[in-house]
C-alpha cells in the first residue's frame, strides 16, 4: 500500500461567513427552568431596589411600629390574593388584598398606587422556536394593569394605612364582626355564636353575665357606644 504521504493534503475547507457555518443560535429561546431562573432573579432584584428606595426615603419603617399580630395580618393577605406567588400583585389582587385588610380603595386611587410604587411585569416566556421581537423604544409608561405591587412596597403602604387609621375605626369593625345582620347591637345570640365560633365552651348564665355588665342602658344588649367604650376603657 502506498504511503499517505504520496497523496496530495486537502485543502483546508473554507469555514467563512458564506459556508459552513452554523447559525448563531445564541439569541433564541431559553430553556423553561432557565427563564424561571431569571424571572425570579429579576423579582428578587426589584424587590432591593424598592426596599431601597423606601430606605432614601429617609422615613421609619412602619412595619416596625405595628403589633406581631398586625404584621401578620399584612403578610397572610398579601400571600393569600398572590395568586402566581410571584412576590408581586396585579391590580385586582391588590384590590382584593387591600379590602381584606379593612381597605376599601377606589379604582383611581389603586392606579395611583400602582403608578408610584409598581414595576412593570415581565414579558410573557414563549416555548416556541419563532424569535421574539424586540422589545419596544417608545417611553409610554406600562398600562397600569401591567403594573405589579412588590411585597415591600405592600407592607410599607399598608403599615402607614394601619398606623394612620382611627382606633375607633378599628373597634367598630370589630363591632361588625360581631353584631350578625347589622342590627347595631350584640345580643346573647351573637355572644353564643361567637362562642361558638372561637370555640370557647361558655354557658348562658356567663354570656348572659357579660351582656349586664356592659349594658348601661338595660335594653338587653350592647350598642356601638358601649362597645366601643369597653375596649377604650
Amino acid at each position: 500500500m502506498a504511503s499517505s504521504s504520496t497523496h496530495p493534503a486537502f485543502p483546508p475547507r473554507p469555514y467563512n461567513a458564506a459556508l459552513g457555518k452554523l447559525p448563531d443560535r445564541s439569541g433564541g429561546f431559553a430553556p423553561a427552568s432557565t427563564a424561571q431562573a431569571r424571572e425570579a432573579r429579576e423579582a428578587a432584584r426589584l424587590e432591593r431596589l424598592e426596599r431601597e428606595r423606601l430606605e432614601r426615603e429617609g422615613q421609619q419603617d412602619p412595619m416596625g411600629q405595628l403589633s406581631e399580630e398586625q404584621r401578620e395580618e399584612i403578610n397572610e393577605a398579601f400571600g393569600l390574593f398572590d395568586l402566581d406567588k410571584d412576590k408581586r400583585l396585579d391590580y385586582h389582587e391588590l384590590k382584593v388584598a387591600m379590602k381584606a385588610l379593612g381597605f376599601d380603595v377606589p379604582k383611581a386611587e389603586l392606579v395611583a398606587i400602582l403608578r408610584q410604587h409598581g414595576v412593570a411585569a415581565p414579558p410573557p416566556t414563549s416555548s416556541s422556536h419563532q424569535q421574539q421581537p424586540p422589545p419596544s423604544t417608545t417611553s409610554t409608561p406600562p398600562h397600569p394593569t401591567r403594573l405589579l405591587l412588590p411585597l415591600p412596597a405592600f407592607q410599607h403602604l399598608l403599615a402607614q394605612r394601619i398606623l394612620a387609621r382611627d382606633p375607633r375605626d378599628e373597634i367598630l369593625r370589630a363591632f361588625d364582626l360581631f353584631d350578625e345582620g347589622g342590627k347595631g347591637r350584640i345580643d346573647l345570640a351573637d355572644l353564643r355564636r361567637v362562642a361558638r365560633e372561637l370555640g370557647e365552651a361558655l354557658g348562658e348564665e356567663e354570656l348572659a353575665a357579660m351582656i349586664d355588665e356592659f349594658d348601661l342602658d338595660g335594653d338587653g344588649a350592647i350598642d356601638r357606644e358601649e362597645f366601643v367604650g369597653i375596649c377604650l376603657q
